[in-house]
C-alpha cells in the first residue's frame, strides 16, 4: 500500500517541490542574499515539467486506474468537455480580491527578448499545463487523496467512491493550492463529481486538460498572464 501511495504522491511532491525552490529563492532574494531576477526563476519551469513529466512516463505503468477505454463512453467525454470548459469560464470571471491568495505573478514570456526562446518556453508552458499537470494533480488528489480521506488502505476503495467529508476536504485541499482559491475550490468541487459521475480518472484528466487548454489560449490571446 505504501508504494502505491508514493507512487501517486511523488510526482505531484516533485512539481510542489519546484514551488518551494522558487518561493525560497524569491525569500532570500528579498533578505538581499541572493540576486537574480524573474526571468531567471521563468527557465526553471522546462525542467519542472519535464522531470515530472519524466517521472509519470516512467511509472506508467502503475497507473491502471487510467483507463484510455474509458474515452469509449461518448456521453462521459462529451461532459468531461463541456465539464473543462466551464470550469474555464467560472475561473476567469472569479478573480475577486478577496478570493485571491498572494500577488499572482504569472508566467510572463513576453519579458524574453528572443522569439526563439519564448517560443519555446511558451510551447513548454502550454505542454506542461495540458500534459503533465492534470496527469500529475488527478493521480494525487482524486486517484489516491479522495480515497485515503476515506480509508488510509486507499488501494480497496474505489475509483469515485462518495462521502460528504471526503468530498469538502478535496474540494478546500485543491482550492487553497491555488492563488485564486474560491475559483481552485470551484474546479475541484466539479472534478470530483465528474469524478463520482463517470467513475473514471482519464475522464478527469481529460476536463483537466481542457480546462488548462482553454485557459491557455485565454492567456495568450489577452494577455492576462496573472492566470498563468
Amino acid at each position: 500500500m505504501r508504494n502505491r501511495a508514493l507512487l501517486r504522491v511523488l510526482p505531484f511532491a516533485l512539481f510542489m517541490g519546484f514551488i518551494g525552490i522558487e518561493e525560497g529563492a524569491r525569500f532570500l532574494r528579498d533578505q538581499g542574499l541572493i540576486d537574480f531576477t524573474d526571468l531567471d526563476l521563468l527557465y526553471l519551469y522546462p525542467i519542472k515539467a519535464g522531470l515530472v513529466g519524466l517521472a509519470l512516463i516512467l511509472l506508467a505503468k502503475n497507473y491502471g486506474e487510467i483507463r484510455l477505454r474509458d474515452f469509449a463512453r461518448v456521453g462521459h467525454t462529451a461532459i468531461s468537455v463541456v465539464s473543462g470548459l466551464v470550469i474555464f469560464v467560472l475561473w476567469i470571471k472569479m478573480d475577486w480580491g478577496f478570493a485571491t491568495l498572494g500577488n499572482p505573478q504569472g508566467f510572463t514570456p513576453n519579458v524574453i527578448d528572443d522569439d526563439s526562446m519564448r517560443l519555446f518556453m511558451i510551447t513548454t508552458r502550454m505542454a506542461g499545463a495540458v500534459l503533465v499537470v492534470p496527469v500529475m494533480e488527478e493521480l494525487f488528489w482524486r486517484s489516491f487523496l479522495l480515497r485515503y480521506v476515506i480509508d488510509s488502505d486507499f488501494s480497496k476503495i474505489g475509483i469515485g467512491r462518495f462521502t460528504w467529508p471526503s468530498f469538502l476536504i478535496i474540494t478546500i485541499l485543491f482550492g487553497l493550492e491555488h492563488n485564486y482559491y474560491l475559483a481552485g475550490m470551484m474546479a475541484g468541487a466539479v472534478f470530483n463529481i465528474l469524478l463520482y459521475h463517470t467513475r473514471s480518472i482519464a475522464q478527469c484528466i481529460l476536463s483537466h486538460a481542457v480546462a488548462n487548454l482553454a485557459l491557455g489560449v485565454y492567456v495568450l490571446q489577452s494577455g492576462q498572464w496573472r492566470f498563468w
